[in-house]
C-alpha cells in the first residue's frame, strides 16, 4: 500500500453493519453531544434550541452524511485521494483531500486533550478525591494534563495498532453499549430527583419567542459539530463496508443514534441542575464546574459522579478513536506503513501537537484572537468555523455538479442496496437549499467571530 496507488490494496473491511453503525455513531457521538449540546441549549432557551437543532439535523446534516458515506463507499480509500479518484480530469479536487488530513489534525489538536480532562475527572471520582477539583485549576496545571493527554494518546493508539475489527470495531462496539447503558442508569436516576419536572420542562418544552437568528445558526453550528462531517471522518467508514445497504437510511440510523445521546445527555444535566438550583448558563464549565457540584452534593454523589464521567470518557474517545483512525489511515495510504508502526509514529505527532493544547493555559501563553483566548480557541476556529464548513459545501458540490463527481453517479451510490432511497424530489434540497444554508452558516460565523 503506497500514495500512488490510493491505498485500494488489501483493503480492511468492517465484519458487520452493526460495526460501522456503531463507528459512524462513535465518531458523531462525542463532546459535542454530552458537553457542548446541554451547554447551548442552556445558553439558547432550552426547548427552542432543541426544536432548531432538530430540524438542522434533518435539513443539513443528513444529505451532508450520506453524500460524504457514498464518497467513501464508491472510493475505497482514505479521504486524502477519494475526490481524485472518483474525478480524476479534474486534478483540483485533490486538494479537499488535504483539507480533511489538515482538519483531523486540528481537531485532534484540542480534542484529545478534552478527553484527558474527561479521564482526569472520572478518575478523582472513582479514587474518592472530588473536594479539590476545579476546572481552573485542572487546565493551568502543566503536568496534570500532559499525563492525561499522554494516557489518551497511548489508550487510542493502542487499541489502532490491532486490525479494524480486532481493534477498533470490537472497542467501539462495547464502548458504545456500555455507553447507552450508562446513560439510562444515570438518567433513571436524575428524573427521580426535586427538580426534574421544571428541568424537562425548559429542556423539552419550545418556547418560540426565544427563537432568534443567533439561536438558528448556533443550532447550524452545533449540528456540523456535532456529526463530524465535512472532514472525511464518516468517509473514511464508508470505504470500510460493501454495498448491501442504502446510505440515506444507514446516515438516518447514525444521526438518530446521535440525537438520543444528546438528548439523554440533556436530560441527565437539567433535571439536576434544577433540583440543586444550579445555574444552566454557566457554558463550557457546565459539565466540569456544574456536575461536578451536583455530585458532590448529592447522595452517593461519589458513584453516581464516577459513572457519569465514565460515560463522558467513553463518548470522548470513541470520536478520538474514530478521527484518530480517519488520519491513521490517510498517513498509512502516504507512505505505505503498517498499522503499528503508523499507530507509533501518529500517535507521537498527534501527542507533540496537542501540547499546544494541554500547556496553552500555563507555559505556552498564546492569545490569538479576543484576550483570554488561547491555543484550544485557535484550534476549534480552524475547524468549526472554517473546515467543517468548507468541507460539508465541498461535499455537496462533488456530489450533485457535473464538474464534481456528478449527481447521478451519487445517487447511484447511494441507493445501492436495501433501505432509504434518495428520491429525485430531493435533488434541489441536496443541490441548492444545502449549499446555500452552508455557505451562509460559513460567512456568518466569520463576520461574527470575537476577533478581538
Amino acid at each position: 500500500m503506497n500514495g500512488k496507488s490510493n491505498g485500494s490494496e488489501k483493503r480492511e473491511h468492517l465484519s458487520s453493519r452493526l460495526g460501522f453503525i456503531m463507528l459512524s455513531a462513535g465518531c458523531a457521538i462525542g463532546c459535542g453531544n454530552v458537553w457542548k449540546f446541554p451547554w447551548m441549549c442552556g445558553e439558547f432557551g432550552g426547548g427552542s434550541f432543541v426544536f432548531i437543532y432538530i430540524i438542522c439535523l434533518l435539513l443539513m446534516g443528513l444529505p451532508v452524511m450520506t453524500m460524504e458515506f457514498s464518497v467513501g463507499r464508491a472510493a475505497q480509500t482514505s479521504p486524502l485521494y477519494m475526490f481524485r479518484k472518483l474525478r480524476m480530469p479534474k486534478p483540483g479536487w485533490k486538494h479537499i483531500g488535504v483539507l480533511a488530513l489538515v482538519g483531523n489534525l486540528s481537531l485532534m489538536a484540542f480534542y484529545t486533550v478534552v478527553a484527558g480532562w474527561i479521564l482526569n475527572y472520572f478518575f478523582h471520582f472513582l479514587i474518592g478525591q472530588t473536594e479539590m477539583l476545579s476546572f481552573g485549576a485542572m487546565i493551568t496545571n502543566p503536568a496534570e494534563n500532559v499525563i492525561f493527554l499522554a494516557i489518551t494518546i497511548v489508550i487510542t493508539f493502542s487499541i489502532l495498532s490491532f486490525s479494524l475489527q480486532g481493534g477498533l470495531e470490537r472497542i467501539t462496539k462495547f464502548m458504545m453499549s456500555a455507553l447507552l447503558i450508562l446513560m439510562l442508569i444515570i438518567l433513571i436516576r436524575n428524573l427521580q430527583l426535586s427538580g426534574a419536572k421544571e428541568g424537562l420542562s425548559f429542556y423539552l418544552v419550545p418556547d418560540f419567542s426565544k427563537i432568534s437568528l443567533n439561536t438558528v445558526v448556533s443550532a447550524m453550528n452545533q449540528a456540523f459539530f456535532t456529526l463530524s462531517v465535512g472532514i472525511g471522518s464518516m468517509a473514511i467508514f464508508g470505504s470500510y463496508i460493501g454495498k448491501d445497504h442504502s446510505l440515506l437510511g444507514e446516515a438516518g440510523t447514525v444521526i438518530a443514534l446521535d440525537t438520543l445521546v444528546a438528548l439523554l445527555a440533556g436530560g441527565i444535566i437539567f433535571p439536576a441542575c434544577f433540583s440543586y438550583g444550579i445555574k444552566v448558563t454557566d457554558g463550557p464549565g457546565l459539565l466540569f464546574n456544574t456536575m461536578a457540584d451536583v455530585f458532590r452534593n448529592m447522595a452517593g454523589g461519589r458513584w453516581w459522579g464516577t459513572l457519569f464521567f465514565l460515560f463522558m470518557v467513553f463518548a470522548a474517545l470513541s470520536t478520538v478513536l474514530a478521527v484518530c483512525e480517519n488520519i491513521l489511515a490517510m498517513v498509512r495510504e502516504m507512505f505505505g506503513w503498517s498499522r503499528k508502526k503508523g499507530s507509533l509514529i501518529c500517535g507521537i505527532g498527534i501527542f507533540l501537537l496537542s501540547l499546544t493544547t494541554a500547556l496553552g493555559y500555563s507555559v505556552i501563553h498564546f492569545q490569538p484572537f479576543a484576550e483570554g483566548s488561547a491555543w484550544l480557541d485557535l484550534w476549534d476556529f480552524i475547524v468549526s468555523t472554517n473546515i467543517l464548513p468548507l468541507g460539508s459545501l465541498a461535499y455537496c458540490l462533488f456530489c450533485c455538479n457535473r464538474f464534481g463527481w456528478g449527481w447521478d453517479q451519487f445517487v447511484e451510490e447511494a441507493n445501492s442496496g436495501s433501505g432509504l432511497k434518495v428520491q429525485p424530489w430531493m435533488k434541489p434540497i441536496f443541490r441548492y437549499v444545502v449549499p446555500v444554508l452552508i455557505a451562509f452558516l460559513y460567512v456568518y460565523g466569520l463576520v461574527t467571530y470575537k476577533w478581538h
